[in-house]
């Protein structure tokens, strides 16, 4: 299916301003994926779309309305959608290639983009999410209108492998798992060894993309928490130094790896400014 088969939730009753949902599934390249839109009432037509991409544990739920705060605020349509074996969408096949990445950034995503019918993405992603939205900039360059990476990665360092490390020998991951079952459901387990199993492979690289920032020419926004356990601010620094077109950065103080959240009314203001001037 080109535009998706609807799940059949469109949200009756929302509060005034609210967007409206949808709920679908989207045949991407032979992968069948949860979505969600998101239509604003009064969006311009020729409006780019929010595109969501989340962290490498993360759902459409995980979110907890930041798509939706995001979307209205801006009066932009957005697109949510669960990546391979996350959530609603098909499960992973282990074990996971080093380039998966890669190949979600330059296979998945476009195919995704078409089926969904988004023509001109502001790409928003979180973690794992902002390194595809980052690396499909790269590839793509004339594509997207804008992309915000949020807490991304483009090397791998030792803080990251450490963080991982920890949260799997932490004596609460059983407990951690069973709070992601609620999203994930039966799929939770392969999506946990996904993450730390592939990451934590000796000689793992498939965050690198150094050599592609000077390729990225969409208007970029890089926000960090000051405090994040998976990545210093050398990961900013890098994308500063790197990319060809215009760039701004945050590092927000006293704030970890999930800056939509934990600083969400600061991370919707700084977005706004940056869309909002772009248009």
């Amino acid at each position: 299916m080109s535009q998706g088969e609807r799940l059949g939730h469109v949200s009756p009753d929302s509060p005034p301003g609210a967007p409206q949902s949808e709920d679908l599934l989207l045949d991407a390249g032979g992968l069948r994926l949860r979505a969600g839109r998101l239509t604003p009432a009064s969006a311009p037509a020729e409006a780019p779309t929010l595109v969501f991409l989340h962290e490498a544990l993360g759902s459409i739920g995980q979110w907890k309305g930041f798509p939706e705060e995001l979307a209205a605020g801006l009066n932009l349509p957005a697109l949510v959608y669960e990546r391979r074996g996350h959530g609603g969408s098909a499960p992973l096949t282990l074990p996971r290639d080093n380039g998966y990445l890669r190949q979600e950034a330059e296979t998945v995503l476009p195919a995704v983009l078409a089926a969904a019918r988004v023509e001109r993405p502001v790409l928003v992603g979180h973690s794992d999410g902002a390194t595809i939205a980052l690396m499909f900039a790269a590839a793509f360059p004339r594509l997207p209108a804008a992309c915000v990476a949020l807490a991304p990665h483009v090397m791998v360092e030792e803080i990251t492998l450490a963080g991982i490390r920890a949260a799997d020998a932490e004596p609460g991951a059983t407990e951690i798992r069973r709070r992601l079952a609620r999203y994930h459901g039966g799929k939770t387990e392969d999506l946990w060894r996904a993450w730390t199993e592939t990451w934590l492979r000796p000689g793992f690289d498939g965050c690198e993309m150094r050599a592609d920032l000077s390729r990225i020419t969409a208007p970029t926004l890089v926000i960090q928490g000051a405090d994040d356990a998976y990545g210093s601010p050398a990961q900013v620094e890098e994308i500063a130094g790197s990319v060809a077109g215009p760039v701004e950065t945050h590092l927000i103080p006293a704030c970890g790896h999930a800056p939509h959240l934990e600083a969400m009314a600061r991370v919707i203001a700084a977005i706004h400014a940056f869309v909002n001037i772009r248009r």
